[in-house]
């Protein structure tokens, strides 16, 4: 039987494509083990082996027909529990999960106090509410499939990791962790456990995404050696030092819990009363060390997503780090311009034949450096602190500008032997082509040279919502128990993770560093270890 190409089983970014053959062969294996369950703590196996046997009970009646289709027939509901549920991606990713049909029995929050609390509460009366994560899965683990974690970020590897300790299945924000240790261990943990993971870089699920690192790989534009990517942020206050004094703690604030594995600090609330955010609460806590990974962190998963898939990137050698304002031990800067030198890789990827499964072959690909742009020079009447400045050189900008008339707050541009391609959004879902005989940028849907590059990269069926569909994904794949299936699970995501988190130790460090992926250590700077993994709080160790 013949199938179209959108149908075939997910690839394994950055290496695309997937033999349906193995897909095929790894859901038969699990036929047979149905008799011979690999063992599983008693908590998780009524719910996990419920939906699981229901799964397999729809493949053995559509046997060889692609997982993602059979899991989208699936009559069973997942029960979901959200953890940092009352914040802005909390509620979103909440909802996207109602949204797909699945039923919301937890939510878990250290603030009981927002008007996000009374508004998440009552669209879900059914759930139970906690305050303390480890509580609530103690409580009602047996009765959980899957969690999402929409925390700060020095909480998404401690939270992740106690889920899926528990064979949980996982949807974590970006950045996946904030140090690249917690990375590697939410990598090899997800390995070991076979728990269904996807990290909340919902650009991932663009068609032009997907688009893009096709053909960038096929050769659209030839060997790639420079790699330009920006952002706006911050947004959000940098450049400070820690406040003095202390607040009061709200009522209906549970601080010890927010703070977590970072050091303890006095409860600070509003700098001025009319201040919009906190010092720390609800949003500001981005642009602290301790809490948050900066611009890089709230950005890079996003807008480096796209060259990153495209080149196959891996451990870079050498990082790069200036900042634009003071660098001090408690915030990032209110700008920074970062280095990173990635050396020459091989990567195997798909090839599609209609009439045959995939096959693969293997693709080489230069060395490149990549450099990452943002916020700008410091301007303390701006309302962010800075003057959105810090954008790549008007020489490689200018037939951006033809095109727009601006260069746009973000946007990725990726140069190569044959050409260019320019992203001009946070996100990576659609993209411009120059060629080297073309007078400007053409979008890629009207640019006659792609028509030579078969889609090889199946596509998300679930519309063009990429948060719903991209959550969506992730949810048949833990219906059918197939991480393969999720585009952004932490095996790749973790990768990218690593890459964004290298600058965030640079500017740290406030050294360049020669870096040792393999053994993820700086070979010259044995000052960055502490920011390569954390040294947490008693009581908040990874599970």
């Amino acid at each position: 039987m013949r199938l179209p190409l959108a149908q075939i089983s997910p690839p394994s970014p950055p290496y695309p494509g997937t033999c349906i053959l193995l897909l095929m062969r790894k859901n038969s294996d699990r036929l047979f083990r149905m008799t011979s369950p690999e063992p599983v703590p008693s908590s998780s196996l009524d719910r996990r082996d419920f939906i699981k046997t229901s799964s397999l009970a729809a493949g053995a009646l559509a046997f060889g027909v692609p997982a993602l289709l059979r899991g989208q027939n699936l009559n069973s509901k997942l029960n979901i529990a959200s953890i940092g549920a009352m914040g802005g991606k909390g509620r979103g990713d909440t909802d996207a999960c109602a949204r797909a049909g699945e039923n919301i029995v937890a939510l878990c929050d250290v603030d009981s106090g927002s008007e996000n609390y009374a508004k998440q509460t009552e669209k879900y009366p059914n759930a139970k509410f906690y305050k303390d994560f480890r509580q609530m899965l103690d409580q009602m683990g047996n009765q959980i499939d899957a969690v999402t974690v929409s925390t700060p970020d020095h909480l998404h590897a401690i939270v992740a990791s106690a889920a899926m300790r528990m064979r949980k299945a996982v949807y974590c924000q970006k950045p996946l962790t904030q140090t690249i240790y917690e990375a590697r261990y939410l990598r090899k943990l997800a390995k070991d456990k076979k728990v269904v993971t996807q990290m909340g870089n919902q650009g991932s699920a663009a068609t032009g995404l997907r688009r893009a690192v096709e053909t960038i790989q096929d050769g659209l534009i030839g060997q790639v050696h420079q790699v330009h990517v920006w952002t706006n942020r911050p947004v959000w206050p940098q450049g400070m030092d820690r406040p003095q004094g202390e607040d009061p703690i709200p009522a209906t604030l549970d601080w010890d819990k927010w703070i977590g594995p970072a050091p303890m600090r006095p409860y600070k609330g509003r700098r001025e009363p009319d201040d919009q955010y906190g010092v720390y609460i609800p949003f500001n806590w981005r642009g602290w060390q301790d809490f948050g990974t900066g611009a890089l962190g709230d950005m890079a998963c996003h807008t480096v997503n796209l060259p990153f898939r495209a080149l196959n990137l891996d451990y870079p050698t050498e990082i790069e780090a200036t900042p634009l304002s003071k660098m001090n031990k408690e915030s990032y800067p209110v700008g920074s311009k970062i280095r990173y030198e990635f050396p020459q890789r091989k990567a195997s990827i798909s090839v599609a034949d209609p009439h045959r499964f995939h096959h693969h072959r293997t693709i080489e690909q230069d060395a490149v450096t990549l450099w990452w742009y943002d916020g700008g020079q410091p301007d303390p009447s701006a309302p962010d602190g800075h003057d959105f400045s810090n954008k790549p050189p008007i020489e490689l900008t200018a037939d951006i500008v033809a095109l727009r008339g601006d260069i746009p707050n973000s946007g990725s541009l990726l140069i190569g032997d044959a050409g260019s391609v320019f992203s001009p959004d946070d996100y990576g879902t659609s993209f411009f082509v120059k060629l080297k005989d073309d007078p400007k940028y053409i979008h890629y849907t009207k640019h006659p040279a792609l028509a030579q590059f078969a889609e090889r990269i199946p596509r998300n069926p679930n519309g063009k919502d990429n948060n719903l569909s991209h959550t969506m994904e992730w949810l048949t794949a833990v219906k059918e128990n197939t991480p393969e299936l999720c585009y952004s699970r932490f095996e790749i995501a973790s990768r990218l993770t690593e890459i964004m988190l290298l600058g965030c130790v640079a500017l740290r460090a406030g050294r360049t560093i020669e870096w040792d992926g393999p053994k993820m250590v700086a070979k010259n700077c044995p000052e960055a270890a502490p920011f390569i993994k954390r040294e947490n709080r008693p009581g908040w160790a990874l599970s």
